[in-house]
């Protein structure tokens, strides 16, 4: 129990600082890693709502609008007509941040069996039902 709980302490903490500093590169370092996860959510895709955004991030709507207010100011994100969608500079960060996930999915299951990816991602699927069960 400590081992696997010191492991999963020490492997958010990990995930956090090192993602800050894998997206904030010089190209991007006028954004947050917040930023990074706004971009994420409007995709690139269909454009996306404002609603449909901040329940994909779990934040209120005023969050959102301050997150996303930002962004267009700093060129990452234009709104049209309700929706919101990435600027060149916005499908950029998108896919610096999506490289960054790719590489770390790719290293953890570079050398797992079948099985074993899926026992994996079994595990990680129920860490989180247990984070949405907390209110």
């Amino acid at each position: 129990f400590e081992s696997l709980n010191s492991v999963l302490v020490d492997l958010f903490n990990d995930i956090l600082n090192i993602e800050e500093r894998a997206l904030i590169t010089e190209e991007f370092k006028d954004i947050s890693v917040t930023d990074m996860h706004i971009i994420e959510a409007i995709g690139i895709e269909e454009p996306r709502t404002m609603s449909t955004i901040s329940k994909s991030l779990g934040v209120t709507m005023g969050t959102l609008t301050v997150g996303i207010n930002g962004l267009v100011k700093k060129g990452y994100v234009i709104r049209k007509r309700g929706e919101k969608d990435l600027t060149d500079k916005g499908i950029a960060a998108y896919r610096h941040h999506e490289n960054f996930h790719k590489d770390m999915i790719g290293h953890i299951t570079k050398d797992l069996t079948k099985e074993e990816a899926e026992v994996l991602t079994k595990t990680f699927i129920r860490l989180e039902d247990f984070f949405h069960q907390i209110p």
